[in-house]
Formats: C-alpha cells, structure tokens, sequence
C-alpha cells in the first residue's frame, strides 16, 4: 500500500498561535488586509507579512523591497492549511526579490506556522483601504497597472477593524452594516455561549440583531446586523460593554435548557461553513 505523503486533515489548523481568530478572519470574512509575524531564529528570524490576497491569486510575492507576502486566500489546501501556509513562506523566501510564487503542489508532512513563527510576537493586524500595499511604494506603476489596481480597489467591502474588542470588524455592504466577530473558542462553547443569550433575547447590543455565524477553520464567527447607518466608532463602547456578558456565557458549562437548545438549534441551522 502506497504511503499517505500528505499532512492529515485539521480542523483547526491555526490552533495555539495567538492571532489564530484574526487569521481565520482574514482568511475569510475580510477583503484587505495584513498580519505581519516573525519567524524562529531557526528560521532566519524573518519578517512575514500574511495578506488576505495576493494579484493573480499568487500563493505568495517576495517584493522587490524584500518584503515577504504570504497570501491567507489561496483555494489549493492539502487539508491542513497551517502546513500549506508554512510550506508557501519558506517557498517565498528562497524567491528572488522582485519575484512571485505563483503556483503551489501539495505539501508533504512538514512545519507548520506552529513551527516557523516565533509565537511570542503577537500579529500586527493593519485592515487596509486599497490594495496599493502589493507594490513598493518607490516604484513607479505603470498606467495599465494604475488601472487595474484602481478597479480592484473601487470593489472593496468597506470594513474597520474594532480597537475595543479583539478580532471584530465592522463593514457595510451596500446599505447595510454588519459585525464580524471571530472567536478564539471551540465553536460549540461559543454557539451555546450564543444560545443561551438568544433564550434571553439578550443576543444583540446597541439596537443590533445577531444573525448566525461563519464556520471555519474550526472555530465560528457570529454575525450581528447593526442599526442602519452605523459607524465602527458607533458601536466601539456597546460592543466592550458586552463582551462581559458574552465571556461569563462562554464559561458556563451549566446543561442547556430547554430554550436554550431550540435556540441553539436555530443559530446551528443559520450556520454557514465556509472551508
């Protein structure tokens, strides 16, 4: 029987790295956006900047300026996404400057992020305004480029990044503005943590409605609807001042009960399980 040289399926790949929500966040719920991390001195003690996407889908760019890219948006996946992650940046760093990683194959068994990042630097997560962030600032672009770029940038899903919380971003699609707030918990505790508020109609904050949640990676993303017109700054003080209730919730290992799980039955059937 031939050997299975592929890393084993992970639920929660990003699991143990302290930005692990943010990660996941940017992986996909957010359009444009940076997380610069360091490597072990067994790996060069080197920066590496994640982005959400890379122009062409690029798994990852080492700028002419030596900046290494390293994008969280790629389809291809081995099954463990920090192995293909880890597999990419070292891939990277063997690249000239100036040059791109445009293809990868499957990793076999290897380090993980787990492995290569020095994990007592925390993120640096930057929620950009544009896609300007790919280029060196000190190259010129050519018009074609200019305009490219320029399209790309007039799509973006307007979104902020909460100061008072961690891992919530605020944006406004169309008309409508929403809070995504990804979870560094086991997702059941956070959907019955949910649940139990719901049963309470105490689920929302500042006029908001809790819609449902994204499921990735091993972890949820509750979904919020806020009053129409919210600003991120809105909402900054409401959303502080209840991640108490939300947190004493999360640590309540109490039986549900019987409001509570059809409330939680119905936040499961809204979830939406992106990869």
């Amino acid at each position: 029987m031939a050997k299975n040289t592929t890393p084993e399926f992970v639920l929660r790949p990003f699991e143990g790295i302290a930005g692990e929500p943010d990660l996941v966040a940017l992986r996909e719920v957010v359009p444009a956006a940076t997380a610069v991390a360091r490597t072990t001195k067994e790996h060069g003690a080197r920066e590496i900047t994640f982005t959400t996407v890379l122009p062409g889908g690029w798994p990852a760019l080492h700028r002419a300026d030596g900046t290494i890219f390293v994008a969280l948006q790629t389809n291809a996946g081995s099954g463990d996404a920090s192995r293909d992650l880890a597999q990419a940046a070292l891939d990277a760093f063997d690249l000239e400057p100036g040059q791109s990683l445009t293809s990868t194959g499957l990793p076999g068994p290897g380090p993980r992020l787990q492995d290569i990042l020095d994990l007592s630097v925390p993120l640096e997560i930057t929620v950009q305004d544009g896609f300007d962030y790919w280029f060196d600032p000190a190259e010129p672009l050519a018009a074609e480029v200019r305009e490219s770029l320029d399209e790309a940038n007039s799509t973006l899903i307007e979104t902020v990044k909460l100061s008072s919380v961690e891992s919530a971003y605020w944006c406004r699609m169309g008309a409508r503005e929403y809070l995504r707030w990804a979870m560094p918990f086991d997702e059941d505790t956070v959907i019955s943590a949910v649940a139990r508020l719901h049963a309470k109609r105490e689920s929302g904050f500042a006029g908001s409605k809790f819609l449902g949640a994204f499921r990735s990676s091993g972890i949820v993303i509750p979904v919020w609807e806020l009053p129409k017109g919210s600003e991120a700054e809105d909402i900054e003080k409401a959303v502080a001042a209840f991640w108490p209730t939300l947190q004493a919730e999360l640590a309540n290992d109490a039986p549900l009960g019987a409001d509570e799980r059809r409330a939680r039955a119905g936040i499961v059937s809204r979830q939406i399980t992106l990869r």
